[in-house]
């Protein structure tokens, strides 16, 4: 959903991200005798509830059909949430804050994590009860607060560049671009083909929402910046950060990224590269699968995200399972969540909706990759990806560099004073 994660960072770097100073590594917030530090004990059991997204595939109502058929008394029932990522939020802190019991066990952005554990809307869950050493560390990582694990993950993700290998065959360019120099040059070759007319070279996330901060951040590291430096302090407003956010200003001007591209989201990217109006896409794991069942079936390659001087930084995404401090029949729950998160069930959305998997070993079967020959080059795009700030005010954090990046690429501010504005943001948030 990149700000693209660098690799796991000591504590006190990962919970400071975006400049903001977090109590995840000891530091109090005034709940440090909340009793967090206690799991709570689960008991009740009966129906209960599963949010998220609404899936573009049928693979989670599928498991959780499995569930049921397995556990009739014990039944989860799918409430699905808007695909923007802001909206998923919002209707889970209404839910929270109201300690309403209509949402049980919750699907959680990675970056939310901190800010649930910290304002006690999910539990501390038992970490021997789950294989974490299966998993891979960053993402294990992003499920923890103050040390202590509050969800479990059940998706891993990192961004990667999708490409109509059949255009760039036909037009001479034997491999994918690693740069964005590069990427402008393939495209350039590719739009002379009578195939290609009316296509565009490369589209994101850019609507005013998460998937911008992702772009934006990706961008950034991309260009060999950073939002914080490596204390965790604010540090955006560099020549270097400037050279990323450079590259998405340019290329809207230049017509490199439709205009129209300032509206997408996630799905709307997805669409129009399988609609065949887009050569280059960034996007998540999950457009593989359905890409393969479109117009473009066949056609599809998946490289690495481009740099500005080599390989871009990619997004550590993904989505954990927590459970709501306000849930029922949390026995169910847990039991709920084991399933959901094992490697089974996520071996099956990856099989059956390219969803990246938590599970290291995943990445390295023979079986998986064949079907999935990206899997190794995602792999390592997640041990070294970038992560997005994991702080109580991730809402504040994120809103922020949305509103600034967005300025600069409708052209209401340039680069450099949107960075310095956004520094400024920041740095407030940052003060206590």
């Amino acid at each position: 959903m990149n700000a693209h994660i660098t690799r796991v960072l000591q504590c006190s770097a990962v919970l400071v991200a975006a400049g903001l100073v977090l109590t995840a590594c000891g530091s109090s917030d005034g709940d440090s005798s909340s009793g967090q530090s206690k799991s709570p004990s689960f008991s009740g059991r009966g129906p209960i509830t599963y949010v998220a997204a609404k899936d573009s595939s049928p693979v989670t109502q599928n498991l959780i059909d499995a569930w049921n058929k397995e556990h009739p008394k014990e039944k989860v029932t799918y409430i699905p949430l808007p695909g923007d990522v802001n909206q998923q939020r919002q209707q889970m802190i209404q839910n929270a804050e109201t300690k309403s019991d209509a949402y049980t066990v919750l699907s959680l952005d990675v970056v939310w994590t901190s800010e649930f554990a910290a304002h006690q809307w999910i539990d501390q869950l038992p970490a021997g009860q789950f294989p974490l050493a299966k998993m891979l560390k960053p993402t294990v990582e992003t499920a923890k607060y103050r040390g202590n694990l509050y969800a479990v993950p059940y998706a891993a993700d990192g961004g990667v560049l999708y490409y109509r290998s059949d255009l760039l065959q036909k037009a001479g360019v034997a491999k994918p671009p690693t740069t964005w120099a590069e990427m402008k040059a393939a495209c350039a070759k590719v739009e002379k083909l009578p195939e290609a007319k009316g296509m565009s070279c490369y589209a994101g996330q850019f609507q005013k929402y998460e998937g911008l901060t992702v772009n934006f951040a990706e961008a950034v590291n991309s260009a060999g910046g950073v939002i914080t430096d490596a204390s965790g302090k604010p540090d955006v407003d560099t020549p270097a950060a400037k050279k990323g956010l450079d590259f998405l200003v340019d290329s809207f001007k230049d017509g490199t990224i439709p205009k129209e591209a300032i509206t997408y989201q996630e799905e709307e990217g997805r669409q129009a590269f399988q609609s065949g109006k887009l050569i280059f896409l960034r996007n998540w794991p999950y457009v593989y699968s359905l890409a393969e069942k479109s117009k473009v079936r066949g056609k599809v390659g998946v490289a690495p995200l481009p740099g500005l001087d080599g390989a871009g930084s990619s997004s550590l995404g993904g989505h954990n399972l927590a459970l709501s401090s306000f849930a029922k029949n949390k026995a169910t729950a847990l039991d709920f969540m084991k399933y959901f998160s094992s490697q089974e069930s996520t071996a099956t959305y990856l099989k059956d909706a390219s969803v990246a998997p938590p599970y290291e070993a995943l990445y390295d079967d023979p079986a998986m990759v064949k079907q999935y020959p990206y899997l190794p080059a995602l792999k390592k795009s997640i041990l070294s990806a970038v992560p997005r700030p994991r702080v109580v005010q991730y809402g504040d954090a994120t809103s922020a560099i949305q509103q600034q990046a967005y300025a600069a690429l409708n052209g209401d501010k340039s680069s450099a004073q949107a960075l310095k504005d956004l520094q400024s943001d920041l740095q407030k948030l940052a003060t206590p």
